[in-house]
């Protein structure tokens, strides 16, 4: 058994509470998020900048040079056999700071998930550009994940994930599964797309569209006849589609409506809510497809009516995320001060407020 690191207690109560998120931060007292709602550690000393120091270089040492540099680092670090985290490390006003995101120790179905049926036909789709969206800590690559072991499991295709860092470690199955970490296998997502495009690959999963580059490649493999999953930190389809648009320049965007209005499949926006009970969480969704309607307004750049081809596109599976909201609310899963937090039409949701 590998010697116990300075961490290692943190991570022990930090599962024991079953947290999300462990909050490491230079003279403060650690801090766990449970449920989405932050708890501090009072049993454990805040640490100073030399322990800090000590426990950030115990588990990336091999990288500790790059993170001196650049003062950021993201990457993945195991607990043994009892769990694994996604790590960010960072310098800021205050000094050295982490924080530790758990990854779950399987990949879940979307059956598990609790899913909408509908983002198991994302997985049929052949080729185009599929985006799932939603704010830090909401699920998206949870959900991705899932969509990705449908895919090992039931058809037989080259998968690629590029990923900062690889979160879910996915084993070949029906499909043969390559993943690359950036800063490790490739330095950017850009760079991993433009060598999807040589490498026989049929399903892309890039973990981040974070630059016009790797949205401009990703719009570009979809087009030509990859199956490209992404993730945006927008919270809703329209803002998606307005935000892949708006980070061109204005004398491009006339273009990329054009490539979007054939190129996009669907958009899945995810939040995760509190319970009414306050024991778990509770995934909601904004689902948009592409039909002609949707196709013709983003085309002709009238994302603002978008929603209410939404609401004609029920039957194909579209929802608005207000109808997401009152399902759960109805259902006395969340609470409707929850629901109109949340809600875009707050006055639809009045009559649930406490």
């Amino acid at each position: 058994m590998s010697p116990a690191r300075r961490v290692d207690p943190l991570f022990d109560r930090m599962l024991s509470l079953g947290a999300s998120d462990l909050h490491l931060h230079q003279a403060e007292t650690p801090k766990v998020r449970v449920h989405g709602t932050m708890k501090s550690l009072t049993e454990f000393t805040p640490l100073n900048a030399g322990e800090m120091v000590a426990l950030m270089k115990e588990l990336c040492v091999n990288r500790w040079a790059e993170f001196d540099k650049g003062n950021d680092l993201d990457f993945a670090c195991d607990f043994g056999d009892k769990a694994r985290f996604r790590a960010n490390f960072k310098k800021h006003y205050g000094g050295y700071g982490a924080v530790f995101r758990v990854i779950p120790s399987h990949v879940l179905t979307l059956e598990e998930l609790n899913a909408p049926p509908i983002l198991k036909e994302f997985a049929e789709y052949r080729s185009g550009l599929c985006l799932m969206t939603g704010p830090t800590g909401s699920g998206k690559s949870t959900t991705l994940a899932a969509i990705i072991d449908h895919i090992n499991s039931t058809q037989r295709r080259t998968i690629l994930t590029i990923e900062e860092p690889v979160e879910f470690v996915h084993k070949s199955r029906e499909s043969v599964i390559i993943q690359r970490e950036i800063g490790t296998d490739v330095c950017e997502f850009s760079d991993g797309l433009r060598g999807a495009l040589r490498q026989d690959v049929e399903v892309v999963l890039v973990g981040e569209m974070r630059d016009l580059e790797t949205i401009r490649l990703a719009v570009t493999a979809a087009e030509t006849g990859l199956l490209v999953f992404g993730t945006l930190h927008t919270n809703n389809a329209i803002k998606t589609i307005d935000r892949i648009i708006d980070v061109f320049p204005p004398d491009e965007q006339s273009a990329v409506r054009e490539s979007l209005a054939m190129a996009l499949r669907a958009v899945c926006a995810q939040q995760l809510l509190p319970t009414a009970d306050g024991k778990s969480r509770v995934a909601v969704h904004e689902i948009l497809i592409q039909n002609r309607a949707v196709s013709n307004l983003i085309r002709e750049g009238k994302t603002n009516q978008i929603a209410q081809a939404m609401m004609s596109g029920k039957a194909q599976g579209m929802q608005l995320l207000d109808d997401g909201l009152e399902t759960l609310v109805r259902n006395k899963v969340i609470t409707g001060q929850q629901a109109w937090m949340k809600a875009s039409d707050k006055e639809r949701f009045q009559e649930w407020q406490v």
